[in-house]
Protein backbone atom coordinates (compact mmCIF):
# COMPACT_ATOMS: atom_id res chain seq x y z
CA UNK A 1 0.00 0.00 0.00
CA UNK A 2 2.41 1.99 0.83
CA UNK A 3 5.90 3.17 3.13
CA UNK A 4 4.55 4.87 6.59
CA UNK A 5 7.91 6.21 7.29
CA UNK A 6 6.76 8.87 4.61
CA UNK A 7 4.75 10.42 6.78
CA UNK A 8 7.33 11.13 9.44
CA UNK A 9 9.66 12.38 6.56
CA UNK A 10 7.02 14.40 5.28
CA UNK A 11 6.53 15.66 9.00
CA UNK A 12 9.98 16.72 8.86
CA UNK A 13 10.74 18.59 5.82
CA UNK A 14 7.25 20.40 6.28
CA UNK A 15 8.52 21.54 9.99
CA UNK A 16 11.72 22.56 8.40
CA UNK A 17 9.79 24.60 6.16
CA UNK A 18 7.74 25.99 9.01
CA UNK A 19 10.66 27.39 10.17
CA UNK A 20 12.49 28.90 7.24
CA UNK A 21 9.60 30.70 5.70
CA UNK A 22 9.68 33.28 8.36
CA UNK A 23 13.64 33.14 8.43
CA UNK A 24 13.57 34.13 4.59
CA UNK A 25 11.01 36.85 5.34
CA UNK A 26 12.82 38.80 8.06
CA UNK A 27 16.36 38.21 5.89
CA UNK A 28 15.24 39.41 2.47
CA UNK A 29 13.75 42.85 4.02
CA UNK A 30 10.69 45.07 4.03
CA UNK A 31 11.28 46.32 0.68
CA UNK A 32 11.13 42.40 -1.44
CA UNK A 33 8.81 41.58 0.90
CA UNK A 34 5.99 43.84 1.42
CA UNK A 35 3.30 42.40 -0.70
CA UNK A 36 3.98 38.37 0.43
CA UNK A 37 4.27 38.11 3.74
CA UNK A 38 1.23 37.58 4.61
CA UNK A 39 0.67 34.66 2.28
CA UNK A 40 3.92 33.12 3.33
CA UNK A 41 2.83 33.57 7.28
CA UNK A 42 0.23 31.22 6.41
CA UNK A 43 1.80 29.01 4.49
CA UNK A 44 4.06 28.71 7.50
CA UNK A 45 1.63 27.58 9.55
CA UNK A 46 -0.11 25.62 7.31
CA UNK A 47 3.06 23.82 6.88
CA UNK A 48 3.25 23.71 10.44
CA UNK A 49 -0.24 22.00 11.05
CA UNK A 50 0.32 19.38 8.09
CA UNK A 51 3.63 18.56 9.71
CA UNK A 52 1.59 17.66 12.94
CA UNK A 53 -1.02 15.78 11.38
CA UNK A 54 1.54 13.56 9.53
CA UNK A 55 2.77 12.45 12.76
CA UNK A 56 -1.01 11.87 14.03
CA UNK A 57 -1.50 9.25 10.44
CA UNK A 58 1.86 7.80 11.56
CA UNK A 59 0.64 7.14 15.03
CA UNK A 60 -2.92 6.07 13.42
CA UNK A 61 -0.66 3.74 11.54
CA UNK A 62 1.27 2.66 14.65
CA UNK A 63 -2.53 1.34 16.34
CA UNK A 64 -3.69 -0.27 13.21
CA UNK A 65 -0.61 -2.74 12.93
CA UNK A 66 -0.87 -2.81 16.90
CA UNK A 67 2.70 -1.80 17.14
CA UNK A 68 2.43 -0.97 20.92
CA UNK A 69 6.36 -0.50 21.74
CA UNK A 70 6.44 2.29 19.13
CA UNK A 71 3.48 3.71 20.59
CA UNK A 72 5.33 4.18 24.07
CA UNK A 73 7.63 7.01 22.39
CA UNK A 74 4.49 9.31 22.20
CA UNK A 75 5.76 11.79 24.64
CA UNK A 76 9.09 12.60 22.16
CA UNK A 77 6.64 13.28 19.33
CA UNK A 78 4.40 15.58 21.67
CA UNK A 79 7.55 17.21 23.00
CA UNK A 80 8.59 17.55 19.23
CA UNK A 81 4.92 18.75 18.27
CA UNK A 82 5.18 21.23 21.01
CA UNK A 83 8.68 22.61 20.17
CA UNK A 84 7.47 22.66 16.43
CA UNK A 85 4.10 24.71 17.60
CA UNK A 86 5.81 26.98 19.70
CA UNK A 87 8.91 28.13 17.65
CA UNK A 88 6.84 28.60 14.27
CA UNK A 89 4.00 30.81 16.12
CA UNK A 90 7.68 32.97 17.64
CA UNK A 91 9.23 33.08 14.25
CA UNK A 92 5.83 34.12 12.69
CA UNK A 93 4.97 36.97 15.46
CA UNK A 94 8.68 38.32 14.58
CA UNK A 95 7.29 38.40 11.08
CA UNK A 96 3.96 40.05 12.61
CA UNK A 97 5.80 42.49 14.30
CA UNK A 98 8.28 43.33 11.58
CA UNK A 99 5.22 44.15 8.94
CA UNK A 100 2.21 45.08 11.35
CA UNK A 101 2.16 48.53 9.78
CA UNK A 102 1.93 47.18 6.19
CA UNK A 103 -0.75 45.38 5.01
CA UNK A 104 -1.27 42.72 2.05
CA UNK A 105 -1.49 45.29 -0.60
Amino acid sequence: MFDAGWLNIGSLVLGLVSWIIPFVILAVGKKQMNKKWIALTIISFSACAIAICLQIFYNLHLVNIEDWSALSEMRAVAVASTVLVIVTILLNSSTLFLYRDRGAL
